[in-house]
């Protein structure tokens, strides 16, 4: 099957094929931590619920950015929490072929005056385009916060379109 970019015109290589390349795998999709459901599908449009950095059923990382988290420890999370993303996408799409990144909403534990919540999101972003390629540029948002859920540095939310 070959993917569409933004255009519609087709690609011969697939999101999947694109992690590989880059060494990567989906992992199982996460469960939610609470009384949510990870993902919902309106239509043609998909959101889910903030994915943090979790692998194999444990956080990758905890702690702030600017005080026990470098900012090298936050990009890797936020990579974390994009291929978590993925998964979820792909649980609720079936396809990641078919699936154009909208929007992602970036938040970052962090003390007061750190500045650099841009460059660790940046890790999760750059992810996202060099597996889904135009499709996988997107609108985002960025926010720092003193306190996050579970004590994360990062923990990243999607909105998607499902292509034709």
């Amino acid at each position: 099957m070959t993917a569409l970019d933004a255009a519609g015109q087709a690609s011969s290589v697939g999101v999947i094929d694109r992690l590989k390349s880059l060494g990567l795998a989906l992992p199982d999709p996460p469960g939610a931590v609470g009384a949510y459901e990870s993902w919902q599908r309106m239509g043609s449009i998909i959101t889910t619920s903030f994915q943090l950095p979790w692998v194999e059923g444990r956080l990758a990382c905890v702690g702030r950015l600017g005080e026990s988290v470098s900012i090298e420890q936050g990009v890797a999370a936020a990579r974390i929490c994009a291929l978590n993303g993925m998964a979820q996408l792909q649980q609720a799409a079936g396809d990641l072929n078919h699936v154009r990144i909208v929007r992602v909403e970036g938040h970052v534990g962090c003390i007061e005056g750190f500045d650099a919540i841009p460059m660790v999101l940046n890790g999760g972003s750059e992810l996202l385009q060099a597996a889904f390629g135009e499709n996988g540029r997107h609108a985002r948002t960025a926010q720092g916060h003193q306190v996050m859920p579970l004590n994360v540095p990062v923990m990243l939310g999607f909105w998607a379109e499902i292509l034709p």
